[in-house]
């Protein structure tokens, strides 16, 4: 990011809600009093502590519970980040905390999450938004700590309320550091292979296998879509062909869709579309009805996998 850039997307390191507390309610204050439009989201226990500490104030603030708005790292730039900015009037700077990665995130969840936090810096290039991202330094592992400064230009240390340079800012290495491959499905899940003809057969297998896995009503209307718009996908951009599979796995039913296409745009389904533009809705629509999305992409093909909580 050059020194022109009016994005500004700092860490906030903290120890203890003393710390939190003195990176976020100033930072909040400044922007209301600036008259900036101002969200936090953040979990749920941290948004209860910015929302008792700014008073009156936080009725001037958008707030989120982020285990839920961005319980997808991929919902979050669409859903949350883009969804305020966007709403908000052309060429007034916005500001935003977001804590999308908390103690409890999954080993499954955390790529995701890592390079949402790297791709919010293309998503936001050259424009004037300050987004501040807070890391509870007692609670999360090095690595997460350490992929902090790969995917943030400016970083605030613990104890601290100045911002300072990363030396380690790399956020394309992040973005493919964690373009791994995804484990193999559990063995006896067959695959329901599909072309162009076979999407709506698809779509109904996928379907019954959800439903007898768990899902129904609203749930069971999302693995439809989530299904309908990833083979498409595969047929239109992924050779006309793939493979589908549906399982169960923690809690969540699992569609997995695979293909021979490569994905060459790391921000495709976390960027909002134009409403006078056909088409290109497809990855958009599963992140924002999914619990998580994982992805891998490379010469051998995509795969992509959706998690439906039951």
């Amino acid at each position: 990011m050059s020194a022109a850039d009016p994005f500004v997307h700092p860490a906030l390191f903290y120890r203890g809600e003393s710390e939190y507390l003195a990176g976020t309610l100033p930072f909040v204050r400044a922007g209301l009093a600036a008259g900036e439009p101002v969200a936090v989201a953040v979990p749920g226990e941290n948004l209860d502590l910015i929302r008792d500490g700014l008073g009156d104030d936080a009725a001037a603030v958008r707030l989120l519970d982020m285990r839920e708005a961005g319980r997808n790292p991929g919902r979050i730039i669409p859903g949350v980040l883009r969804a305020f900015a966007d709403a908000q009037p052309d060429g007034r700077r916005v500001r935003i905390i977001g804590e999308p990665i908390w103690a409890g995130r999954s080993s499954t969840e955390y790529p995701a999450c890592a390079q949402h936090e790297a791709l919010i810096n293309a998503a936001f290039r050259g424009r004037p938004v300050t987004i501040l991202c807070p890391y509870d330094v007692d609670r999360l592992d090095e690595r997460v700590l350490a992929d902090a400064h790969a995917t943030h230009p400016t970083v605030i240390p613990t104890g601290s309320t100045e911002a300072l340079d990363s030396p380690a800012y790399a956020p394309d290495e992040v973005v493919a550091r964690y373009n791994e491959p995804l484990p193999p499905a559990p063995s006896g899940v067959p695959p329901f292979a599909f072309t162009a003809d076979a999407l709506s057969p698809a779509r109904h297998d996928a379907v019954a296998e959800g439903s007898r896995l768990g899902l129904t009503g609203v749930r069971l209307d999302d693995l439809a879509l989530v299904t309908a718009e990833l083979t498409t996908n595969s047929v239109v951009h992924g050779g006309g062909s793939g493979t589908l599979r549906v399982w169960a796995e923690g809690g969540y039913v699992v569609c997995e869709v695979r293909d021979a296409g490569r994905l060459t745009d790391p921000l495709a389904g976390r960027r909002p579309v134009p409403r006078d533009r056909r088409g290109g809705r497809g990855l958009l629509l599963v992140n924002l009805v999914s619990d998580l999305v994982r992805m891998h992409t490379g010469d051998e093909g995509t795969a992509v996998r959706a998690y439906l909580s039951v």
